[in-house]
């Protein structure tokens, strides 16, 4: 198997930095390695490798790195995997990868495939969470943060909870809704990172599309709600309305939302699509 390591070097809290050592080390493959240094650069990196009969890419980075690597490999023949170094590392968490950089990189090398769903917004794809309302609001703060990290991904959310619902139309099969709602989440796979298990029933091979809608709420409710959260029983809130479908259409009030965590803008015309299958992906084999 010829492998493409694609680094993101300003990913998370920097783990990374040892990457070139530690692969020497331990993993089996022939490989090479490519820094990114700007946004795209991990496109342009997988455009040559296609040409260059690579089988694999492996990511290593957070879910912003995994979303611009699945970008560049949908439409090809090649394999999709991660070795996690972000500030939450919601998709790696969902398929069992190890935040342990030695045990990831074991762990792809006794790896199986497995061929997985992902999900357009607008077009735009992702692998694991799609969000409007709170959660695009605060990915939108956090891009522009020098130091990140799952501390300060907390206190720029304690730091935000004074934010205002707000009213939606959903079209979710074939029936419409009018939500007032905090946030929205669309979801393939279970979690942001870190544990904060937003949609803990999400397959990410089942060919639906998760959607989690957390309506307006009291404030002195929010210790319950990241209670549940934790616990993987957010949906059994009463504050919170969840749907399978294979389409979404929404009817945002602006044009602000996030794709695997990466703030994005688009039409306040949302189109969510899920593609049944589509990615083959380097799952851990103790992950069923």
């Amino acid at each position: 198997m010829k492998t493409k390591f694609i680094v993101n070097p300003i990913s998370g809290t920097g783990k990374q930095k040892n990457i070139c050592k530690l692969l020497q080390e331990h993993y089996l493959f022939n490989y090479e390695i490519e820094f990114t240094k700007n946004q795209n650069d991990a496109k342009k990196i997988i455009q040559e490798a296609i040409k260059d009969n690579f089988d694999c890419i492996i990511a290593v980075g957070g879910d912003g790195t995994l979303n611009e690597c699945l970008n560049g490999i949908i439409g090809s023949n090649m394999s999709l995997g991660v070795i996690p170094c972000g500030s939450g590392n919601g998709f790696a968490k969902h398929i069992g990868m190890s935040s342990n950089i030695i045990t990831s990189i074991h762990q792809l090398n006794e790896a199986r495939y497995k061929v997985i769903d992902y999900c357009t917004l607008n077009s735009m794809p992702f692998i694991n969470i799609s969000g409007i309302g709170f959660d695009a609001h605060i990915s939108n703060l956090f891009s522009n943060e020098v130091n990140r990290g799952f501390l300060k991904y907390i206190k720029l959310i304690l730091t935000q909870l004074t934010y205002k619902s707000n009213t939606y139309k959903i079209k979710i099969n074939n029936k419409n809704i009018f939500v007032d709602s905090f946030l929205i989440a669309i979801a393939n796979a279970s979690q942001y990172g870190n544990n904060f298990f937003i949609a803990p029933q999400s397959i990410i091979d089942d060919g639906m599309i998760d959607i989690i809608i957390l309506k307006k709420f009291p404030k002195w409710k929010i210790p319950l709600i990241v209670f549940l959260i934790f616990m993987k029983k957010i949906h059994k809130s009463k504050y919170v309305i969840s749907y399978k479908a294979k389409k979404i259409e929404i009817d945002s009030i602006n044009n602000l939302v996030h794709l695997d965590g990466e703030p994005k803008f688009t039409n306040k015309k949302i189109d969510v699509n899920i593609h049944q299958k589509s990615i083959k992906f380097l799952i851990p084999n103790e992950k069923k």
